[in-house]
């Protein structure tokens, strides 16, 4: 008997009407509905990848929270630099080595009283050559105690005269300005915590110091630097061109706003409850500004009657994240725009002429508005749906080209005035520190400690751009004469900031 298959009962296959006969359909209504639900739901899910995909390369995220998951980046190679770059010195670079010196401290002699070969004294031996070696080494560490004593003496007349103190010597048993001084390079310079730096006090120094002390001292320095912040304050709002950027920070457990104004040669932190306009006047540097206000596009800046230039490193970085999106071919395009916009105003300021000549400025130009146009075409407006105009949020890419177009010339400012640079690198760097401190020290206790650290950094900040020493100008700090900054020429920096 041969095997039949049994019959198979019809495959139905539904098709969705072309339209619906009765718009109060409810199986219409459901459908509409069910294609709404999922057109939300897949805007929802690419706005969180979007985000998940966010870290310091394509945002404004800073690298320290990239975290262990931190991308690998492809390396930057500037224009003729070598294909692999091996680290250590590179070839041509200036060596650095410990060599000896001329006059040292101290000599030790090392004379040899036995022949090593017959073994007879070598007293009356002569001396026919000489190997010298020198080690650097620290001397031996510990405080130094001067006593004061301020005499009393009687004239004739019979009034009794007292010697006076020196206006460090400020009771019987004193720190002087030099533990000052270190104190406040430990706590403020190299970011130490405030109990690591009484611990190393008391390891090297023997000098047991209570941390309530410590944080006087670093209260006291700062107190005497109104008149620094005044003349940085003046030099800053005379600037052609300053950086302006902040950073959120943790003070006494709230969420504070600390504001950075600088060039190459000041540096002024201020620390405020609020991020916009109130703050900016607060720092003082905005309000009587001349020259060109370098920042990032955050809003309240625009607030100000003041020439402006944007970031071109935060550009890049958001072009970098629209790029990965599909149909964002102008993205790509606009970040090489912008290279070859900041490449122009480097060969000019390198030729010593104060503008791009005028055909290189009107390519870049026609440039970028092709790419504007592009970007535009491929970002539509969304449809207006419904009577009433509901407010449609914008992509990350229509809200970048409605940047760009508003701000064309601060985008390319730098073609109009060699003195721009590129980027907003200057402001990113001073508060770079900042965030170093928050990092190893934590938040602020006091509002008061907040403002105390950041007046002691501006201080420093200032005096490293100018190649000062900072203990050297602590030290004039606790000796009542606080270092003012020359504003001249910007002489060669002792070297970067530990980081």
């Amino acid at each position: 008997m041969s095997w039949r298959p049994r019959s198979l009962p019809p495959i139905l296959i539904w098709k969705p009407p072309s339209r619906c006969r009765l718009r109060s359909s409810p199986s219409c209504a459901a459908n509409a509905e069910q294609v709404r639900l999922i057109a939300t739901l897949q805007a929802r899910v690419a706005e969180l990848e979007r985000r998940l995909g966010r870290d310091s390369s394509n945002s404004s995220m800073p690298p320290s929270s990239d975290g262990l998951r931190k991308p690998a980046r492809a390396a930057r190679r500037a224009a003729g630099q070598a294909e692999d770059r091996r680290p250590g010195k590179q070839p041509g670079a200036p060596g650095a080595h410990l060599a000896q010196v001329e006059e040292p401290d101290e000599v030790a002699w090392h004379v040899p009283d036995r022949c090593g070969g017959c073994g007879a004294a070598l007293t009356d031996a002569s001396v026919v050559g000489v190997e010298a070696r020198q080690v650097f080494d620290l001397p031996p560490l510990g405080l130094r105690v001067t006593e004061h004593r301020a005499e009393r003496r009687r004239c004739a007349c019979g009034v009794t005269t007292a010697g006076r103190f020196p206006e460090h010597v400020r009771a019987a048993a004193c720190f002087g300005p030099g533990v000052r001084a270190l104190v406040c390079y430990l706590c403020v310079h190299q970011h130490l915590p405030v109990d690591r730096a009484a611990q190393l006090l008391a390891d090297v120094l023997g000098a047991r110091v209570a941390t309530g002390t410590l944080a006087a001292v670093v209260a006291e320095g700062a107190a005497g630097l109104d008149s620094f912040a005044r003349v940085v304050r003046e030099g800053l709002a005379a600037a052609p061109v300053a950086h302006f950027d902040e950073t959120g920070a943790r003070v006494a457990g709230r969420l504070q706003w600390v504001h950075s104004a600088s060039t190459g040669l000041l540096s002024l932190f201020s620390v405020h409850a609020r991020r916009g306009k109130v703050a900016m006047d607060a720092a003082g540097v905005l309000p009587g500004f001349a020259g060109v206000a370098v920042h990032d596009g955050w809003a309240p800046y625009w607030r100000y009657d003041v020439t402006y230039a944007l970031c071109g490193a935060h550009l890049l970085r958001e072009l970098e994240a629209v790029s990965e999106e599909p149909g964002q071919g102008w993205a790509p395009g606009m970040a090489e725009l912008l290279v070859d916009a900041k490449l122009a105003g480097d060969r000019a300021r390198a030729a010593g002429v104060q503008r791009v000549d005028d055909q290189a400025r009107a390519r870049l130009h026609a440039r970028y508005a092709r790419l504007l146009a592009d970007g535009q075409a491929a970002n539509p407006p969304p449809p207006v749906n419904g009577r009433r105009r509901r407010r449609t949020r914008r992509s990350p890419a229509a809200r970048l080209l409605a940047r760009l177009d508003a701000h064309r010339e601060e985008v390319l400012r730098l073609l109009d005035d060699t003195r721009v640079p590129f980027d907003n690198n200057q402001a990113e760097r001073d508060l770079r520190m900042v965030k170093l401190q928050q990092k190893i020290s934590g938040c602020w206790r006091t509002l008061a400690g907040a403002e105390a650290f950041l007046a002691l950094r501006s201080y420093l900040a200032t005096a490293r751009k100018h190649g000062r020493n900072p203990l050297a100008v602590l030290g004039q700090l606790f000796q009542g004469q606080a270092w003012l900054p020359p504003l001249g020429p910007l002489p060669a920096p002792l070297g970067p900031d530990p980081a």
